[in-house]
């Protein structure tokens, strides 16, 4: 017994029982760490454009996000080189689909088989249209609140006057105004030009997803002082000088332009003128001063032409001889 414990053969024989089996234990361990949790990883892809195959010449869709998230999860290398890589793609193909209301699927291409994919909506409610176009005439708007006092807008044109709308029937059917408005600061005095963008609204005035062509367009904006044509009256004071009779005595111009504040303005219903007649001594044209107004209204002019037609009457001395401007002879002269 002694001599078989003493043997070196049996020794080896133990020896290589014991390495084997420490092989074994060792790869087990390793096999256990490599599919344990701590090698996986579950990772989400953020704001993931969103492909859409469709005709669109001819149709538009609607009801699809731009974008959409994604859930990925899987050993953990193979996670990160996907989202480094970003060779995979995301999508919903529409193509064999007819005009309509839709339940699709959004899905995704070129992931590697070990990751399980998930995608945040899975399902998109799309409405498939015809697209339509139509040209519409442009309104150009401005706040006439932004106009400063005694001052409006004269004129306002828009150049193109005309834009080309496109969008799903639906949508276009409900279209009421198609506007370009004026962004200026307040107190505005002088006539500018800009360039805006263009809206296409319903009749609550709500904007419509539509695309426009072109988006933008020049406005021209002309601001004048505030004016109104008042009428003129002629009022006659004075006295005619001896000898002369009117024919007729008019004023040349029936009103004159006054510019100023419009609530001043808007006051006059007239502008009484008066005239001297004793300054009439021949038919033709006089002047005279029209009465000034407040200091902050302006008049287009300061005078104005009256026409005069009058009878001249010249006044001269008669010397008119009778019998009783004659002196008789006295008696005494007859005796002598």
């Amino acid at each position: 017994m002694d001599r078989l414990f003493n043997s070196n053969w049996l020794i080896r024989l133990t020896a290589l029982l014991l390495a084997i089996a420490l092989f074994f234990y060792v790869q087990s361990e390793n096999d256990s760490t490599r599919n344990t949790p701590s090698s996986q990883q579950a990772d989400i892809i953020e704001d993931v454009k969103l492909e859409v195959y469709y005709d669109d010449e001819n149709l538009i869709v609607t009801g699809l996000p731009e974008t959409v998230d994604l859930g990925i999860e899987g050993p953990m290398q193979i996670v990160m080189r996907e989202k480094l890589a970003k060779d995979y793609k995301v999508f919903v193909d529409l193509n064999s689909l007819l005009i309509g209301q839709h339940r699709v699927t959004i899905q995704t291409e070129n992931f590697s088989e070990k990751l399980s994919v998930s995608v945040y909506p899975p399902f998109a409610n799309v409405v498939i249209e015809e697209k339509v176009t139509k040209e519409f005439r442009v309104e150009p708007e401005i706040n006439n609140r932004q106009i400063k006092e005694g001052y409006v807008l004269k004129n306002m044109t828009v150049e193109p006057k005309y834009v080309f709308v496109t969008g799903a029937k639906s949508v276009m059917d409900k279209i009421n105004y198609v506007k370009a408005s004026i962004k200026a600061e307040d107190g505005l005095t002088q006539s500018f030009s800009q360039q805006a963008n263009v809206k296409v609204l319903d009749r609550d005035l709500n904007k419509l997803d539509v695309t426009i062509q072109p988006e933008t367009v020049d406005i021209n904006v002309e601001i004048e002082e505030y004016n109104r044509e008042i009428p003129l009256t002629l009022k006659q004071t004075g006295q005619l000088p001896e000898g002369v009779t009117i024919n007729e005595l008019s004023l040349k111009q029936e009103s004159v332009r006054v510019t100023g504040p419009q609530s001043i303005v808007d006051s006059l219903n007239e502008i009484v003128v008066e005239f001297d007649l004793s300054k009439l001594t021949e038919s033709g044209d006089y002047e005279a001063k029209i009465p000034k107004l407040e200091s902050s209204v302006k008049l287009a002019n300061e005078t104005v032409k009256i026409q005069a037609n009058l009878t001249i009457v010249e006044q001269s001395e008669e010397v008119v001889s009778t019998e009783a401007d004659i002196p008789l002879p006295s008696e005494d002269a007859d005796e002598e």
